[in-house]
């Protein structure tokens, strides 16, 4: 297919990228910083117009079919939350609706993880979280992706033949990045933010592919996350030292992830591929 990716030389996109190339696709980067090149075009998504004209096609070629939408302020507290606001929401507006001007029906963006509740300074209601309970915003950055899933599902309604997959992406990790992994141990809380969760940037792009491929028309919202937590700890004592409250409905091993991936399983045949442990070895038991 002919992908565009917005956001694409940040840390995740620039995996995305890499892989759907490496996979046989031909791939546009459209983000405001990047290398020079066929692949690439300076873009800023806060301008309608800038979204449409590359979206329709550079320099007059063919128009994308699909879109993997990641350019963002990614996180809380690196920009003001008016100006985190502003850029999000506008930017997603118009990537949306630029799609939908030119008739791509297909399109991937990265939601968050945030949306779960995070930090969870309230408890979650229960122990895998999933996506089956309503959205629990805790930060402006977090409110903004509620809204932009809520944006999706309207449109979704009123265009039937779009696919919009929302991508609850949990903490974009690479393989440097595993060597701290085994001292997060020491400390239970320090990771218990998001239920000692992450996602390998390799299993996002994965994930991305996977729903390209085979998500159905209308909207879906996903968490997507590796197979395991950052923890060597076994889950159950993380639960209780933590979160002695909450239910928590154990899961088939020690050390599987808390944020569910049973349905990015199911309905994307979605398998995480990595995991830190695979890099360095993890604490004793």
């Amino acid at each position: 297919m002919r992908i565009a990716v917005t956001g694409g030389s940040g840390k995740l996109g620039r995996t995305v990228v890499r892989e759907l190339q490496r996979n046989g696709h031909e791939v546009v980067n459209l983000d405001r910083q990047g290398a020079r090149g066929p692949g690439y075009l300076p873009v800023d998504i806060t301008d309608l117009g800038q979204v449409v004209d590359a979206l329709a096609g550079v320099n007059r070629s063919e128009p994308v079919e699909a879109l993997v939408h990641l350019a963002a302020i990614p996180a809380p507290g690196l920009a003001t939350d008016a100006a985190t606001f502003s850029h999000n929401l506008v930017g997603t507006f118009n990537v949306f609706w630029a799609a939908v001007r030119l008739g791509i029906t297909k399109i991937v963006y990265a939601s968050s993880e945030t949306v779960l509740g995070l930090p969870f300074d309230t408890p979650p209601p229960y122990i895998p979280v999933d996506e089956e309970y309503p959205a629990r915003p805790e930060s402006v950055y977090s409110l903004v992706k509620h809204l932009e899933e809520t944006m999706a599902v309207e449109l979704c309604r009123w265009y039937p033949e779009l696919s919009i997959s929302a991508f609850r992406f949990s903490n974009v990790m690479e393989p440097a990045d595993y060597a701290a992994f085994p001292a997060f141990d020491a400390d239970a809380r320090a990771r218990s933010w998001n239920l000692w969760g992450y996602i390998d940037a390799r299993d996002g792009a994965h994930a991305v592919e996977c729903a390209l491929r085979r998500a159905p028309q209308g909207f879906e919202r996903y968490v997507v996350a590796n197979a395991d937590t950052v923890m060597s700890r076994p889950n159950a004592e993380l639960v209780q030292e933590v979160f002695p409250g909450v239910e928590y409905r154990p899961t088939a091993g020690p050390n599987d992830t808390l944020l569910s991936i049973d349905k990015a399983r199911r309905l994307l045949g979605y398998e995480p591929r990595h995991s830190w442990r695979d890099h360095v070895e993890a604490a004793p038991a």
